[in-house]
């Protein structure tokens, strides 16, 4: 329709013409009032009067887009933009405004200096795209050239509006765009545009390759995949989401998506575990319509599963939905070459953890949808797993212990146990590495993933691994919380089956007490012994009685070889102090290892370690009450005979001293202990013991001399005055009296103790006759230290003498008399002598 300015506007041909005017402001002037004459006249102008009317303003107005003014080029651009928008055909225009936009955006060097004017301009071509649609086929090479060069334009709100222009090109002319589409794909994937530090460019972008490959040339997916997938880690939800989209978009409609279901499978199951709920939401939807697009399109191919398959299998994994077949068939077609990735990534350490994290959640994924299927892929799989259940990440290492969860489902024990116990076998064998305690948590989580019924067959075995001594009785922390694992799933899955293995079950829970390095494994360890006894409806006494005999009868013959170091040895101990009063129906079989171990002709430190336990269940075994020792006391006098007395005999080094240092400790500790050694079991022995004692005595150790003293008060305090005939009692006060000579005043100060309770076994009917010279040397050697330096040691001197003084009171008044001439302070002596006057006379 052809119109005159003069017709619209009778001032439109002078402001025409005054664009071309020197003066700026004329020039802006003139291009407001033809606005306000046209575009914004109110009434509005019919839209084919306005196309008329632009087909003579068109070019004057396009020629200010180089004007040298800003301001001038920023208003010439919005009233173009405003005429396309009001025209009736805004593409008879395509053929004079789409060069000048070349001149000003598609050159190699950025011609329009404001990025404000450059973002007006991509916005009309943008506009002008979405208002000609197809009509903009003819200048497509004009627009990729625009677009190559906009996209990658310093300013954030160009590369927007580039990439959206972009896309709008792509879906209007799809059966042109596919022949230059890749022209467009490099500056896309440039660093300082897909990974801008706008987000929201990011999303941009995304948006475009989306839109640039699904109406362009599918091979460009091997182009964009790895940048994608780096997205994947994007920090932002919704360039996240972006990506979801893009992605679940190609796999439902991309022409080639069969030949990229590989690549972007994985991106689309990789957004089922994101962190952002709404992005799992819509990935899950996108993978069930594409499950359901391929079912439908391969229905031929899958009519057999569809008509025979079951709707649910049993006893599947609680909180998981299992996915319809389409999906579990385009993952069995595509699994090998995507665990490949996997694999490298969780491989190598060196990755940043995002990206193990991310395989991690992916592998997963795809053996929810892989199903029994991956049995074919098993080796690889647990290769994997191997490798990377011990990540520093703990997100990695919860998702492969679901991941192996899921295998002990989907395959078959007989494949798994067959292949997992094959392996822990040859690590084993292999010595100690991170691979061994990796396999027994795999293990763990395998049994987990299992039901009872088909795992029962194969427990036995399980077990004869992780119950071999080697196995159980390694004292690595990481092997001892693998271990616990085990026996945590196998007690869980078996329930009261576990009656069958519960020794081998205890063996290992022992062991692990034993050789504990950690206090959380000690405590895992205690409290699984409790849910075995448990499950088995017993208690933890119960527990104990059943397994005690067979396993003391498996260290029997091997405890005469045992050192300090023993594995074995560090179980006996444990053993025989978590049994408590169940130990008592053992007690021979302990008796017999202990003998056996505290032997002189054992190591020395084995020995130390012995005499430890040896004082640990005498001082526990009378815990219960006073006179009662839990079925010890019958032992007391092979204990003190064959295990304490061979061991306080003098030998010489330093090493020897400590042994009869600790033998006495424990002979001590033995006689203390109320109801642990009686009267009679004592006289039975008492030659050996006051001869040895005698030895002791003089002991180059001062704790060794020290105890001995005490050793000697509480015989003579047991016995009493059954003693008072034995020529043994006499005897010994000569090697008491050089006590009193000892250089540790401790050492005097005990012995004046002893010859306390020595006095005490000295009966009423003393035969002075008979015995009276060893009384009257006593008396005089005590009378001697009354005058002691040390005022400690002239106390005990006293309260001792006043002990002694009721065998023989006349005695001892003699010899202070005779002695009182020698002492330099005699105010002891008088307190003596008043205190024996005190004494009642004998009837």
């Amino acid at each position: 329709m052809s119109v005159k300015l003069e017709e619209i506007g009778k001032d439109i041909p002078r402001h025409l013409n005054c664009l071309s005017n020197e003066n700026k402001a004329t020039r802006r002037r003139s291009v407001e009032a033809l606005r306000k004459e046209t575009v914004q006249r109110q009434p509005r102008l019919d839209p084919a009067v306005l196309n008329g009317a632009f087909h003579e303003l068109c070019r004057p107005l396009l020629s200010l887009f180089s004007d040298p003014v800003a301001s001038c080029r920023e208003l010439a651009i919005s009233v173009v933009g405003e005429f396309i928008e009001e025209v009736s055909e805004p593409h008879d225009f395509l053929q004079v405004v789409v060069p000048v936009l070349v001149q000003r955006l598609g050159q190699q060097n950025i011609v329009e200096p404001m990025e404000e004017a450059r973002h007006q301009l991509v916005q009309l071509l943008h506009r002008m795209v979405q208002l000609t649609g197809k009509r903009v086929a003819p200048y497509l090479d004009d627009l990729i050239k625009i677009l190559q060069r906009t996209i990658v334009d310093p300013f954030a709100e160009v590369k927007k509006e580039s990439c959206s222009c972009a896309s709008s090109v792509a879906r209007s002319i799809p059966e042109h765009f596919h022949m230059q589409s890749e022209s467009l794909i490099a500056p896309l994937i440039q660093k300082d545009t897909i990974a801008h530090q706008h987000s929201k460019v990011r999303v941009a972008v995304v948006k475009a390759i989306g839109d640039v490959i699904r109406y362009g040339n599918g091979k460009s997916v091997d182009d964009v995949v790895s940048h994608l997938a780096q997205l994947m880690f994007d920090a932002t939800p919704v360039v996240r989401q972006a990506v979801t989209h893009v992605i679940g978009d190609w796999l439902l409609d991309l022409p080639d998506r069969y030949s990229f279901h590989h690549k972007l499978i994985p991106l689309l199951l990789t957004s089922l575990t994101d962190e952002y709920p709404t992005i799992q939401s819509e990935a899950g939807a996108f993978w069930q319509d594409i499950g359901e697009k391929y079912a439908s399109e391969n229905d031929k191919d899958l009519k057999d599963k569809m008509d025979f398959e079951k709707p649910n299998l049993e006893n599947y994994p609680q909180g998981l939905e299992r996915p319809s077949l389409g999906c579990r068939t385009l993952v069995y077609h595509n699994f090998s070459k995507i665990l490949s990735g996997i694999t490298g990534d969780l491989m190598h350490s060196s990755l940043v953890p995002a990206t193990r994290v991310k395989s991690a959640q992916l592998l997963y994924t795809l053996l929810i949808n892989e199903e029994g299927n991956v049995t074919q892929h098993l080796e690889k799989v647990l290769t994997t797993l191997k490798a990377s259940c011990n990540d520093e990440e703990k997100l990695v290492q919860e998702y492969i212990f679901k991941s192996a969860k899921l295998l002990g489902y989907f395959v078959t024990p007989e494949i798994w146990c067959r292949m997992l116990l094959q392996n822990i076998r040859l690590a084993q064998a292999d010595g100690p590495s991170d691979t061994f305690p990796n396999l027994l948590c795999l293990l763990a989580a395998f049994i987990q993933g299992s039901d009872k019924e088909s795992i029962q067959p194969h427990v036995a075995d399980i077990v004869d691994v992780i119950g071999a001594s080697s196995v159980c009785r390694f004292p690595a922390t990481k092997l001892q919380l693998g271990l616990l694992l085990v026996v945590s799933s196998l007690i869980d899955i078996s329930g009261d089956d576990c009656r069958n293995v519960s020794f081998a079950l205890f063996n290992v829970l022992v062991s692990v007490i034993a050789l504990h390095r950690q206090d959380v494994v000690r405590h895992q360890a205690e409290e699984l012994l409790l849910k075995l006894a448990e499950v088995q409806a017993i208690t933890r006494a119960q527990l104990f009685q059943n397994h005690l005999e067979p396993l003391l009868d498996l260290m029997e013959e091997s405890s005469k070889n045992w050192t300090q170091h023993s594995e074995e040895r560090f179980v006996f101990d444990t053993l025989v102090i978590e049994a408590g009063e169940a130990a008592v129906t053992v007690l021979d079989k302990v008796m017999k290892i202990l003998q056996v171990n505290l032997d002189p002709s054992k190591d020395a430190d084995i020995r130390s370690k012995f005499f430890s336990l040896l004082s640990h269940l005498v001082t526990s075994s009378t815990a219960g009450g006073k006179g009662s020792a839990n079925g010890y006391e019958k032992y007391a006098t092979t204990i003190i005979r064959d295990m304490i007395l061979p061991n306080c005999v003098w030998r010489a080094g330093r090493t020897a001293e400590v042994i009869r240092k600790m033998a006495v400790l424990t002979l001590r500790i033995l006689l203390t202990e109320d109801g642990f050694v009686a009267p009679e079991q004592l006289l039975s022995i008492v030659d050996e013991l006051l001869t040895q004692m005698r030895s002791t005595l003089d002991d180059d150790g001062r704790e060794t001399r020290l105890v001995s003293c005490q050793v000697l008060s509480r015989i003579f305090d047991l016995v009493g005055d059954r003693l008072h005939e034995d020529h043994r009692l006499y005897n010994l006060y000569p090697d008491l009296l050089k006590r009193l000579d000892d250089s540790s005043d401790d050492v005097r100060i005990e012995a004046t103790k002893t010859f306390a309770s020595y006095f005490r076994c000295l009966c009423k009917k003393f035969q002075v006759s008979t015995y009276g010279g060893h009384l009257e040397a006593i008396f005089k050697g005590l009378l001697l230290h009354l005058d002691d330096t040390q005022e400690e040691v002239q106390s005990a001197v006293l309260e001792t003498l006043k002990a002694g003084s009721h065998v023989h009171p006349d005695m001892l008044l003699k010899e202070i008399e005779s002695s009182r001439h020698k002492l330099r302070c005699t105010s002891s002596c008088d307190s003596l002598v008043k205190f024996i006057n005190s004494l009642p006379k004998p009837e």
